[in-house]
């Protein structure tokens, strides 16, 4: 029988902390819970949590600057939580390395289905993500979720990795939002969504410092994304 998945949850709420912890604990997850950014940051780092719930706001050190720390360090898919769920909250988020955001209050059962989704991509198994892969200077390392353009690693969250594997993947053609949202999020797609869109423009971004053409990463509007 597989040890149970570790989830880290950094939250200031005791309260809140308790009740999901409680929650995760009966779905078979082992919950670790920081209440202040330092020692979430310290325990995020020591290499056995395989998802992290953050909170946005907390004292001292905001959820948005950790998760920057955190970035600069690790890939862990990272689920953030906000009590404002304003769309330019979500995308200030994402921009910042979150792979989903969920706005509070929610609906327990909503979350473990979130996190069930994000583990699931995070282990690579709804994108199908078995073999390396090179397309020019773009080197893929699925086993270590790595991307290198002309051998200098670009650091990319899970999700962002695996949206690029896929376009690489199927170099030239256009997969549509709606196959995207499926694959990688595991839920239909809604124009109202900007999740993909700013994922796109943030690989977009680090393509681009690394000295890739970020504009073969082309979007077809009313369609989806291409890598020429």
């Amino acid at each position: 029988m597989s040890a149970p998945q570790h989830l880290l949850l950094i939250d200031d709420d005791p309260i809140l902390g308790e009740q999901l912890t409680h929650l995760l604990s009966q779905r078979e997850y082992r919950v670790t819970h920081c209440l202040d950014a330092n020692s979430g940051f310290q325990r995020a780092l020591e290499g056995d949590i395989h998802l992290l719930l953050l909170d946005v706001r907390l004292p001292g050190m905001s959820g948005l600057e950790l998760l920057s720390a955190l970035r600069k360090n690790t890939t862990l898919p990272v689920l953030m939580l906000s009590a404002c769920g304003a769309e330019e909250a979500r995308i200030r988020g994402l921009q910042h390395g979150a792979d989903d955001y969920l706005a509070k209050p929610f609906h327990p059962l909503e979350l473990v289905l979130r996190i069930e989704a994000l583990l699931r991509r995070t282990g690579l198994q709804s994108a199908n993500l078995t073999h390396c892969l090179q397309v020019d200077s773009l080197s893929f390392d699925p086993a270590r979720v790595e991307l290198k353009v002309s051998g200098t690693p670009v650091e990319l969250t899970p999700l962002q990795f695996r949206l690029l594997w896929l376009l690489a993947h199927h170099r030239g053609q256009t997969l549509s939002k709606t196959y995207l949202y499926h694959r990688l999020f595991q839920r239909d797609y809604s124009p109202y969504d900007r999740s993909l869109d700013m994922h796109v423009s943030r690989i977009r971004r680090k393509l681009s410092g690394a000295g890739f053409d970020a504009l073969r990463l082309q979007t077809q509007h009313g369609k989806g994304y291409c890598l020429q």
